[in-house]
């Protein structure tokens, strides 16, 4: 009996090394990754007060003086509220097509519904942008729309609202069909029971959409530098891509600068919305 309670122990107590070198290793790897992760970060917040940034990170030599040189270009800052109208415009679209045609999908059924979902879905992640910019800038150029917003908003738009009608679905079938019905009883129409019942319950899903649409928008590079051909429209993301030394060079001060103001606004837009509304995601298509 001796024998075999310490047997026990003896197996209780390997147990729990093992257990806690694979916890040990876990937070070593977890540290690992995070520090993969944040020295870019670390990088972004440095190096534009770095009078000689490098790729490296590096303890910065202070000045302010990449922003003052930034300032100097014209397109700089206007490059940022072009990024902004583009990235607002694209959300106002997407969120209410997208919430009227997933509250459609959820309501009415459609026979092959499912299939129709997962069809937009699988098309338009094999049909990316790359593929499709010929035909795209074909069709954009006979309707006379290059060089304008409105040709870059339709294609923005047009290229995220399958993936947003798949994700908004799923938030309108949590949406018990009771509360519909006593709204009808009181007399609301469909838009009325749309706008003061659907809207407010699917909110964290609309908020999400609005964040995750203008983070697609914002970092977008190949739509607006194929369609956009006057420097005064393009948006940040392709202004960056004109700073460079008279060499030839990469410009790290401009760039550095750059990349932080880029970043902020969609940073803020974050907070105050997941502030103010909260994020819950939902996935999958329920039956």
């Amino acid at each position: 009996m001796t024998a075999t309670t310490a047997t026990v122990r003896k197996v209780a107590a390997n147990t729990s090394v093992r257990h806690y070198l694979a916890r040990v290793a876990f937070g070593l790897v977890l540290t690992i990754v995070g520090l993969l992760f944040a020295l870019p970060l670390v990088w972004l917040v440095l190096a534009p007060f770095d009078a000689t940034p490098s790729l490296s990170l590096q303890w910065p030599d202070w000045t302010l003086d990449n922003f003052a040189r930034l300032f100097q270009n014209p397109y700089a800052m206007r490059s940022i509220g072009n990024s902004l109208l583009l990235g607002i415009g694209t959300m106002i679209i997407v969120v209410v097509l997208g919430a009227l045609a997933a509250y459609a999908m959820s309501r009415i059924r459609i026979p092959g519904r499912d299939g129709i979902l997962y069809g937009l879905l699988l098309l338009s992640s094999i049909v990316t942008g790359t593929a499709a910019m010929v035909p795209t800038f074909q069709i954009i150029t006979s309707l006379g729309l290059i060089n304008t917003y409105t040709g870059v908003l339709l294609v923005l738009a047009g290229g995220i609202l399958p993936t947003v009608i798949f994700i908004l679905k799923d938030f309108m079938d949590s949406i018990p069909k009771s509360y519909e019905e006593s709204a009808r009883l009181y007399g609301a129409g469909p838009f009325r029971i749309l706008r003061d019942v659907v809207v407010p319950i699917a909110r964290p899903g609309l908020a999400f959409i609005a964040i995750w649409t203008i983070v697609q928008v914002w970092g977008n590079f190949l739509v607006p530098f194929i369609l956009l051909r006057s420097p005064d429209l393009q948006p940040a993301a392709v202004l960056m891509y004109t700073f460079y030394t008279e060499s030839g060079q990469a410009d790290l001060r401009l760039i550095s600068a750059f990349a932080l103001l880029f970043s902020a606004p969609v940073l803020i837009i974050y907070f105050v919305v997941n502030r103010r509304y909260g994020f819950r995601f939902h996935g999958g298509i329920k039956s």
